[in-house]
């Protein structure tokens, strides 16, 4: 065997020790390195949330705020913001911090935006930031509620969740949710048996129609049928009614505050049966006192013809700024809004004990928005009812939101072999109705409008009319999320 010869390896044992060494320190420093960047890292990812939890502790501050002074918006201050509010834990040791900017809602709307910024205690430079829109629901929140029973016949169509206290026969198509205070309904438009609290008289596909007899498929002790070729969202019973007396106390404050900075009228007097308001475009409005109604002519009604015959005009006014007008008198009204938003009431108080006393909305012409996006906004408020008159439009529109507080939400009866406005065609609601009693724009002899389109304003549910009422008096979150600026 042949000897290895270490003279001639003089120094290699150094070199590979300096080298493995060397290999050694770069993995120690890498690792020292990886260490120090993970923990910076950790510290950063726990600075971030707690800065993310400063900010969704100051939203939920002012959501409690709110819950306890529903109109202060200035965090108690009486100064403008920003709110700065330190964040403490349990033991009492400052975590983190939030700013709160402040947006409060428009004239008449509940909408109230609410931005913190929260920040951590340990790295003051690392901020995160929560947009929040909390609001209280109104009435609005349906596009279509009653308080007595009602029936929504072939050729109705309705975009937006229906509710009633009493029950609802529907033959139409309903696009969202139909709900009933009652759980049975003893439907009136026949005899037989009771049905349930929302239910159809539509023969089952492939059938077509309507049967107007007793449905015994439609009442109990049967589950609710599935049905989505009327119900396509389905349907509820039993649920939660609508305080439709509680609007009285809503025409007092209404009044109050029509006269302090609203517009207010009281009766249009003798020789006159009313107000026409016309609406306009540039912020104003016409004043007109209706002095008679048109004649019946060939037409008959158990009413007058709510048409008008001869009016005079009172002057051009702007609109409110706080968007009330209170009128106490039956009011005709039509035209185009751009940009503004209005309640308008027609009511007499003290509360008549008479209720043939009660003050109405006519509508026969069009009633408008020119922008679809929450910036106009109509609501009509009669004590007594909201009706269509004889010499409505063949193809009617109306924007806003309709409540009957009294009575209901329809047009009258017309009829007469030679009646030449007793049919009508389209009716287009784009907004919400409430009406207290069985509401309806045509009748089971064809006479009326053939074509009846409700379509729901979304907008009207956080952002409605002026001082329009309110289902609930607690803030709701609308909307979350996490901002960059």
């Amino acid at each position: 065997m042949k000897k290895i010869n270490y003279k001639n390896k003089k120094g290699m044992l150094i070199i590979e020790t300096l080298v493995f060494g060397a290999v050694v320190v770069c993995i120690i420093t890498a690792l020292a390195s990886w260490a120090a960047v993970s923990i910076k890292a950790g510290r950063m990812t726990l600075n971030r949330e707690q800065a993310l939890q400063s900010a969704e502790a100051g939203i939920e501050y002012y959501r409690w705020h709110l819950a306890h002074s529903p109109q202060d918006y200035r965090d108690g201050t009486g100064t403008t913001g920003p709110y700065i509010h330190s964040l403490k834990d349990k033991d009492g040791n400052i975590v983190g911090q939030f700013s709160l900017d402040i947006t409060p809602p428009s004239i008449g709307s509940t909408l109230v935006k609410i931005k913190s910024t929260g920040s951590s205690q340990a790295d003051s430079s690392v901020q995160r930031k929560i947009l929040s829109q909390v609001a209280k629901p109104s009435i609005a929140k349906y596009a279509f509620a009653g308080n007595d029973a009602m029936r929504f016949g072939e050729g109705t169509v309705v975009f937006g969740p229906i509710h009633s206290n009493g029950g609802i026969r529907f033959d139409g198509l309903a696009h969202n949710i139909v709900t009933s205070g009652a759980t049975t309904y003893d439907d009136a438009d026949h005899t037989g048996g009771v049905e349930l609290g929302v239910h159809t008289h539509v023969r089952v596909p492939p059938q077509t129609g309507v049967d107007e007899t007793y449905r015994p498929l439609e009442s109990n002790p049967n589950s609710i049928p599935t049905r989505t070729d009327v119900f396509e969202a389905g349907r509820l019973i039993s649920q939660p009614t609508i305080d439709f007396g509680g609007l009285t106390t809503d025409f007092a404050t209404l009044k109050s505050k029509a006269i302090s900075s609203g517009f207010y009228r009281d009766t249009a007097g003798s020789g006159f049966v009313g107000y026409h308001l016309v609406l306009k475009t540039n912020n104003t409005f016409d004043l007109y006192k209706i002095n008679s109604w048109s004649n019946l002519g060939n037409c008959e009604s158990p009413s007058t013809s709510w048409s008008i015959n001869k009016e005079t005009i009172q002057g051009n006014y702007s609109f409110p700024t706080n968007g009330i007008i209170f009128i106490q008198d039956d009011v005709v009204i039509n035209g185009q809004i751009d940009s503004a938003r209005l309640t308008i009431i027609a009511a007499t108080l003290p509360v008549p004990t008479d209720v043939t006393k009660f003050e109405n909305i006519i509508v026969n012409n069009d009633l408008l928005y020119t922008h679809y996006d929450g910036t106009d906004s109509i609501g009509l408020i009669a004590q007594g009812g909201i009706s269509i008159g004889m010499k409505s439009e063949d193809d009617l529109k109306i924007d806003g939101a309709l409540i009957a507080q009294n009575d209901r939400v329809g047009r009258f009866y017309y009829s007469g072999s030679s009646c030449s406005y007793k049919n009508r065609s389209v009716i287009s609601l784009y907004g919400m109705i409430a009406s207290h009693a069985r509401y309806g724009f045509a009748y089971t002899d064809g006479t009326g409008y053939t074509t009846r389109n409700i379509t729901y304003d979304a907008n009207m549910l956080y952002s409605p009319p002026p001082d329009f009422p309110l289902t609930s008096d607690q803030y709701q979150i609308l909307s979350w999320q996490e901002v960059k600026n």
